[in-house]
């Protein structure tokens, strides 16, 4: 099977001219790769002859790491997925690794993951997940110069893919080399003898690898590329060993809908339904009770979709969906485990319920818009982030004066006016003239009306 040809065939349209340096002298940046000794049954030593070659990569600082420990958790089973993003966690901090790779031996064959420390926090700028794989041919110590080198370009841009950059400098050097191994992938047949089994994972991964270059472009110029790509793995998913893996592969084909949303004019409300129709394909592979992580953070992009429709649409409905799809990412990026994304979640819940409440004149909505951002603030103190700290105080300020106007009663002119005093200080002392006059506006407004009580 030439997979390499059919590769060119797809990727040729779009990287029509020669690759030419965004960056004429490189940042001095070095991603630090791990490679975890593999769970292998064998005397191969396949985890150091892949640390190996990835180490031959000179924007790579690859270390192997053979601590000796159990690895069952690599099944990819939802009953020890904790037990593995746990130990990656653990490693992820001992070693400062930018990524660190999994591999696991089925038969002849060798299944690679990828995990970084960011993976499942809001702020996460990659779009892999510890679930997506790789298959490669078991190797070893002794043969690796037979190694595609294909195939080695696919794994290195896995892992470019999977780093979360930490400043712009590392934002830059990223798209950089991912441009560089786009044009390499496209240009070199040595894998062409890979078995077709490979397909759906090559080409997923290869769709993960061009998005993850496109998100940085910020245009929708290879929309159809990388569609081309995923769909070509979801036509081969009889390939898929298990379900899990189609399920990652709609999860990409809705990153690809949801990035398109941010940069297109023409019919966006296609894109917005494509991205909800295919995250929400993904969740039925990638469940609430099995993969917990994933699924709940796809919720949490339905639900800043849900949010991004209903300003476009003005549909009611979509505010709900939204709100419910924020409740279920609640349930699973808890304040104990997860206290920043958690944070995030609550603001954007006090943001959409207060709407609501504010469009069905419901009191009790409005009540549980302050409550959540009353939980924010467990976060985003006072003494920690007093601007933030201050704009949450003036958001339930003006849930309470919108309350007063609808009747609520005269305290809630009273306790509006104390939350936006909250805010004025925090203004006054950093010295923000145009926030300084918004909020004394609030409050003249609350006098105002209490004046007319």
């Amino acid at each position: 099977m030439k997979i390499l040809s059919r590769l060119k065939d797809i990727l040729f349209p779009v990287i029509e001219q020669k690759i030419t340096d965004e960056i004429e002298n490189c940042p001095p940046v070095l991603f630090r790769i791990g490679v975890v000794e593999f769970a292998d049954n064998t005397d191969a030593e396949s985890g150091l002859a892949l640390a190996r070659l990835l180490g031959n990569f000179d924007d790579l600082k690859v270390f192997y790491f053979d601590e000796p420990f159990g690895k069952n958790f690599l099944n990819l089973e939802s009953r020890t997925i904790f037990d593995l993003i746990d130990k990656g966690q653990d490693i992820l901090d001992k070693t400062k690794a930018d990524v660190i790779i999994w591999g696991y031996r089925e038969e002849d064959k060798i299944r690679l993951n990828f995990q970084t420390g960011k993976q499942y926090e809001y702020e996460d700028k990659s779009f892999v997940s510890l679930l997506d794989s790789i298959y490669i041919p078991a190797i070893s110590a002794a043969n690796s110069a037979f190694f595609p080198q294909a195939l080695l370009n696919l794994i290195h841009g896995a892992v470019i893919s999977a780093v979360s950059p930490a400043n712009s400098e590392s934002r830059i050097y990223r798209r950089y080399l991912l441009k560089k191994i786009i044009n390499e992938l496209s240009t070199d047949n040595s894998a062409k003898k890979l078995p077709f089994e490979y397909l759906p994972y090559t080409m997923n991964f290869l769709g993960i690898i061009y998005l993850s270059y496109a998100a940085e472009q910020g245009n929708g110029q290879n929309f159809k590329t990388i569609y081309n790509l995923l769909n070509t793995a979801l036509k081969h998913q009889d390939r898929l060993t298990t379900p899990i893996h189609l399920g990652c592969i709609y999860y990409h084909l809705a990153q690809l809908y949801d990035s398109a949303t941010l940069y297109t004019t023409r019919n966006p409300s296609s894109y917005f339904k494509g991205a909800i129709e295919y995250y929400r394909r993904a969740q039925k592979y990638l469940g609430k009770y099995s993969y917990p992580y994933d699924y709940g953070y796809i919720s949490y992009k339905l639900a800043g979709l849900f949010f991004s429709y209903w300003k476009q649409k003005e549909d009611i409905q979509a505010l709900r969906d939204a709100v419910f799809q924020l409740r279920e990412a609640e349930k699973i990026y808890t304040y104990a485990l997860f206290p920043a994304f958690w944070a995030e979640i609550q603001g954007k819940l006090g943001q959409m319920l207060a709407l609501l409440g504010s469009f069905t004149k419901s009191a009790e909505i409005s009540e549980l818009a302050v409550a959540a951002y009353q939980n924010r603030q467990k976060v985003i103190s006072e003494k920690r982030y007093p601007l933030e700290w201050g704009k949450i105080q003036e958001n339930i300020g003006e849930i309470h004066y919108h309350l007063g106007q609808n009747g609520a009663g005269k305290s809630y002119f009273e306790e509006a006016m104390e939350y936006f005093h909250d805010a004025l200080y925090m203004y006054e002392n950093a010295q923000l003239p145009d926030e300084i006059k918004k909020v004394r506006n609030s409050i003249a407004k609350c006098r105002q009306y209490l004046r007319n009580k």
